[in-house]
């Protein structure tokens, strides 16, 4: 990494490179980003992170992904930590804030919803590694979406359950939200292995814009997520326990957790879709073995590998042997809006992680 690569360059460069393999103009995310960033854009990514964002493992305050849906083509995706002047957890949600503000009318962000709940995650010491994060998400010939990460934990993980349940009461969905977790939470694990990790919501005011709870399974096995994923309609549960399995491995996954996400919307009862994301980079030795098994992963579901070993060699250009977390996580999404898998990618600005010796477990 020489001193001329700014942070920018070093996220900017793969986000036009991504657009390019999905075929959109790089343009627009490339200036939202920018936007992002802030200051901090220009500044070299060999004087290391000035903020040490948790979205990244080398703390790069943006990931991306790519959202491989059933019946229309891939959507690209980032998720950013907004960097103040300053950065601190208030200041970065503040200039997270001014962003979305700033892009209101052009790009028709809404934030009915958020401002029912915004008070509900104000602290004055926020616990945790973040109080709001954003994500884009870019389709062809369609604007930009809009989502926010809110953290339940921001008042200390045993305040968690509370703050959820009150935001989701506000919103509508408060009978829903029980029956999720009566159903998903192993007895007695709620706020220790089982711990609600995000609730998103999307900025845009319209019938289908979803509320999304995110529930962390520590030391839990694909059976556990299979039995939490059955209490949406259609889904199957042996599918997920599948898709854990040839992600990770059989077994207690015991380094980074299993997480699980609900969809809510205001006219079901129960949550009406349900996504599985497991953090593949910590049960790989390496990206080669990585990439190998999302390829598996993919074919299986009925996507093109092509598209996928492209965006790989648009995101960085080292062996895939040389390093373990160019490809973080893998998710499969199912029920409406768009069932699919999700591949994320890390853009590696600040550094890369050593591979490793996995020692593969059996149930």
């Amino acid at each position: 990494m020489t001193q001329d690569h700014s942070l920018i360059d070093r996220l900017g460069g793969p986000l036009a490179g991504l657009c390019e393999v999905v075929g959109m103009p790089p343009e627009q995310p490339v200036e939202l980003l920018t936007g992002l960033l802030g200051p901090h854009g220009a500044r070299p990514a060999n004087a290391g992170p000035v903020w040490p964002s948790d979205i990244a493992d080398d703390h790069s305050p943006a990931e991306f992904s790519l959202a491989y849906n059933d019946n229309e083509p891939p959507a690209l995706r980032i998720l950013a930590e907004a960097l103040a002047l300053t950065p601190s957890l208030r200041s970065n949600m503040d200039a997270a804030e001014s962003f979305l503000q700033a892009h209101a009318d052009r790009l028709g962000i809404s934030f009915r919803h958020l401002d029912r709940i915004r008070d509900l995650f104000a602290a004055e010491q926020p616990h945790g590694p973040f109080v709001l994060w954003l994500s884009l998400v870019f389709r062809s010939d369609r604007r930009p979406e809009f989502k926010v990460y809110l953290n339940p934990e921001v008042h200390g993980a045993d305040n968690s359950s509370e703050v959820v349940a009150e935001a989701l009461h506000r919103l509508g969905l408060g009978e829903t939200y029980q029956k999720m977790l009566d159903h998903a939470v192993r007895p007695g694990e709620l706020g220790k292995r089982d711990r609600l990790t995000f609730l998103a919501l999307d900025l845009y005011d319209e019938p289908q814009a979803r509320v999304k709870l995110y529930l962390s399974h520590h030391e839990a096995r694909a059976r556990d997520v299979a039995r939490a994923s059955s209490i949406v309609d259609g889904v199957d549960a042996d599918e997920v326990a599948a898709f854990c399995s040839a992600a990770g491995f059989r077994g207690r996954f015991d380094r980074r957790p299993l997480v699980g996400s609900y969809t809510f919307t205001g006219d079901a009862d129960r949550p009406v879709g349900y996504s599985v994301y497991v953090p593949i980079r910590d049960y790989v030795g390496d990206d080669l073995e990585a990439r190998f098994r999302v390829q598996a992963l993919l074919a299986w579901h009925g996507f093109d590998t092509t598209l996928f070993d492209r965006a790989l060699g648009a995101i960085s250009t080292r062996p895939l042997a040389d390093g373990v977390g160019l490809i973080p996580h893998v998710s499969l999404r199912l029920g409406p809006p768009r069932p699919g898998v999700t591949v994320y990618l890390s853009a590696e600005a600040y550094g890369v992680i050593p591979p490793r010796t996995v020692r593969a477990k059996v149930a």
